[in-house]
């Protein structure tokens, strides 16, 4: 056999390399606690997208003669205070945080955080500027006096604005669906998710703006958008994975924040925060219930808390799995 052939063989033997994001999750496999909460929260949001599927009662069903009972066979979780079934309108409470979540990361965070990043740091001047003034007066407000103050505000002009469209129309559900709800929180939410992730994409690509092979693919004559979309975004995802995970829970938390305070979803819809409000909320009838039916508060509680705090976890890890530096 030839020294080529020998040497040919001997190569073909060799451990294939595997694909960058094929590496990040093995490291991410090999932290068990980030797994279990990566897990946990798949499981979660399950329960919340198969909610009309394995809910076991009609989340605006009541019944008066079976208030406030504990954990049953018939109802899981034991009833509320008008009879409704607690396990039901929890699964349904959590596909509405994961709709607002979802969705408000998508508009604001991925959609206008991610793109007026790239523009704000690759074109610089006054754009730049722009872009940077608009967000430090938005941030300079207290990010949940600003949400509430938004959605305040809002909420009338939106209603009002889709029952005329029901009315003209003839379309009916757009107010008792919660779709006018999950607008007015998404357009409240918008403040808290697109400037941290545009100062976050901007400084990365004030960076790369620089970089030989951006240098060179422009020396080429290639298309400002391909520079941007092929060329450097590619390069500041890990950062924003990073920057999602970690937001995630503070989204959800607001969301939660403002539906106990009756700026969120509105009933019949359920939400973990209007849950929360209605055992907790000031008067006499509520503060009985609190006090003798405590385990109302938990279901929703203990899903809150775990969602804030798995996402938490998960973020660790993928900034510790993601960062060069502590490879």
């Amino acid at each position: 056999m030839s020294s080529v052939t020998r040497l040919d063989q001997e190569i073909s033997e060799l451990p294939r390399s595997r694909g960058h994001w094929r590496n990040v999750w093995a490291r991410f496999r090999r932290r068990r606690l980030a797994f279990i909460s990566l897990i946990l929260i798949t499981f979660i949001y399950l329960l919340g997208i198969f909610a009309p599927v394995i809910q076991t009662h009609d989340y605006q069903e009541t019944n008066l003669r079976r208030t406030q009972q504990g954990p049953s066979a018939e109802n899981w979780l034991g009833t509320d205070r008008a009879g409704r079934d607690i396990y039901t309108r929890v699964v349904w409470g959590i596909q509405t945080t994961v709709i607002i979540t979802v969705s408000t990361f998508i508009t604001g965070s991925l959609f206008l955080g991610v793109t007026m990043g790239l523009f704000a740091g690759y074109f610089r001047g006054w754009i730049d500027a722009v872009i940077m003034r608009i967000g430090e007066v938005v941030s300079a407000f207290p990010d949940i006096l600003l949400i509430i103050l938004l959605a305040a505000t809002l909420r009338p002009v939106i209603v009002e604005f889709a029952r005329s469209v029901e009315d003209s129309t003839g379309m009916s559900g757009l107010v008792s669906s919660g779709v006018v709800d999950y607008v007015v929180i998404g357009i409240a939410l918008l403040p808290l998710s697109w400037f941290g992730m545009m100062r976050l994409v901007r400084g990365q690509v004030l960076v790369l703006r620089d970089a030989e092979y951006v240098q060179a693919a422009r020396a080429m004559g290639t298309s400002t958008p391909r520079i941007l979309f092929r060329h450097i975004l590619p390069n500041v995802v890990s950062p924003i994975i990073v920057s999602v995970s970690f937001g995630i829970g503070a989204v959800a938390l607001s969301e939660v924040v403002l539906s106990f305070f009756g700026l969120g979803v509105q009933p019949p819809r359920p939400s973990l925060g209007v849950m929360i409000g209605e055992v907790t909320a000031r008067g006499g009838a509520s503060v009985s219930v609190l006090r003798d039916h405590p385990e109302q508060l938990l279901a929703p509680i203990i899903v809150v808390w775990l969602l804030i705090f798995c996402w938490n976890i998960v973020g660790d890890a993928l900034n510790d799995v993601l960062n060069p530096r502590s490879r």
